[in-house]
């Protein structure tokens, strides 16, 4: 496999027939092959056998990217509203005053006592059963020290598709498989999640709760009841929700923890306060909680905790109104959907700010939209399996704007007629 005379994906011998035509003991060809996997050089799924893994993207997904020249509105890069994101400056000061009384030093809680009280109300107040606090350096920190907590390179995780991009390029590059899950408005579908697990052997299931990443996907009440029957028979599977939608969205949260014996839960503050602050709470089960911070103690230690006492100060103060900014936001998703409907275009956004347009030929709407002066996000950063489409980020939308571009994306998408999510 140095060598390279094995190619990524190429199927290996059974042990026993490769033991007979070595001439060794089958004993040896397992434990070289158990060594293998457990360095990420192959992978073994049941029955199917054992292979090479693929080779890691090399290139991230986040390089599909439209740049938007001079003159044209870029709305692909999926960053909030600025003027909906609080100033910083008094929160940074307030840390950095409690920071001359009582000064950070090694050897410190890694987590700040009001930080974690704050976030664990907020979490019992949307019906997050109970669990230790955790601070990670943003969502993908959280899920990839979660993932490596409970996974062993070869494993297999179902994603939703279409998904986040850099979860997408997480997942593979951890030496995992990812297994795509299809989803519609209400989230994963429960027989891709049964696919998902009981076919392909996925040991964890990432789901994001609302706001999801491309499509604006969220978990309702009925759909999440579903999840959690599918789960409660897989309880050895482990279950990461992702809901960085806190704090900036409106649709409720519909928690699906609880009925597996491991899971997390991660909440960013980047969309609600800016995604240079670099923090996220996670909660989980006692045994994952303590993974995390355990790995995290040997590698930077702590997220800093002037960042903490900055985030307290801006949840102490209010300085988000939450139902402002999820209005603010449902506004302009709601109208652009609404004005590409009148068009005969399908979009999907039922919360958060980004609007999914399945498209037939995504490097021809792209392209054309960029002649008209619109830069969006090409659907390939976000799919696996899923049929085509483009990403819409409406955050910094103004309403003028609004029936511009939906004539232009309809004019950029043609017939339309039967596409969904793929």
């Amino acid at each position: 496999m140095g060598s390279g005379e094995l190619e990524p994906g190429q199927l290996l011998p059974p042990m026993r027939e490769l033991a007979a035509s070595l001439g060794v003991n089958p004993n040896t060809v397992a434990a070289a092959y158990r060594t293998l996997r457990e360095r990420g050089v192959i992978e073994t799924a049941g029955r199917r056998g054992s292979r090479v893994r693929p080779r890691p993207a090399t290139t991230a997904r986040g390089s599909l990217r439209i740049d938007a020249p001079a003159g044209v509105r870029d709305l692909g890069e999926g960053n909030p509203d600025p003027a909906l994101l609080p100033p910083l400056g008094d929160a940074l000061a307030a840390a950095a005053r409690h920071e001359a009384a009582e000064p950070g030093l090694y050897g410190q809680a890694p987590v700040d006592e009001d930080f974690a009280r704050l976030a664990r109300a907020a979490l019992d107040a949307d019906g997050v059963p109970d669990g230790p606090v955790a601070v990670t350096s943003g969502s993908l920190d959280a899920i990839e020290r979660v993932l490596s907590a409970h996974l062993r390179p070869g494993d297999a995780v179902a994603v939703e598709d279409p998904g986040w991009a850099a979860l997408l390029d997480l997942v593979p590059a951890l030496g995992l498989r990812p297994v795509p899950v299809a989803l519609d408005d209400d989230g994963p579908l429960p027989g891709e999640v049964q696919r998902a697990v009981r076919d392909a052997g996925a040991r964890a299931l990432i789901v994001t709760d609302r706001a999801q990443n491309p499509t604006g996907a969220a978990v309702g009440a009925a759909r999440a009841a579903e999840l959690r029957r599918v789960l409660a028979a897989h309880p050895g599977v482990l279950l990461i929700e992702d809901d960085h939608g806190h704090g900036f969205v409106d649709a409720p949260l519909h928690p699906l923890a609880g009925v597996t014996d491991h899971w997390a839960l991660v909440r960013s503050v980047a969309k609600a306060y800016g995604p240079d602050l670099r923090v996220a709470v996670l909660t989980g089960d006692a045994v994952t909680v303590d993974r995390v911070l355990g790995r995290q103690n040997l590698g930077p230690g702590w997220v800093s905790r002037l960042l903490q006492r900055a985030v307290v100060h801006l949840w102490r103060t209010g300085a988000v109104d939450a139902r402002a900014v999820a209005a603010a936001y449902a506004l302009r998703r709601d109208a652009l959907v609404a004005a590409l409907a009148r068009r005969g275009v399908a979009a999907h956004g039922r919360s958060g700010m980004n609007v999914w347009v399945p498209v037939a030929d995504e490097t021809g709407t792209v392209t054309r939209l960029l002649q008209a002066g619109w830069a969006v996000a090409p659907g390939a950063r976000f799919r696996l399996a899923a049929g085509p489409g483009v990403r819409i980020t409406v955050s910094g939308l103004p309403p003028a704007d609004l029936e511009p571009l939906a004539d232009a994306v309809a004019a950029a998408v043609g017939p339309v007629e039967g596409r969904s999510y793929g």
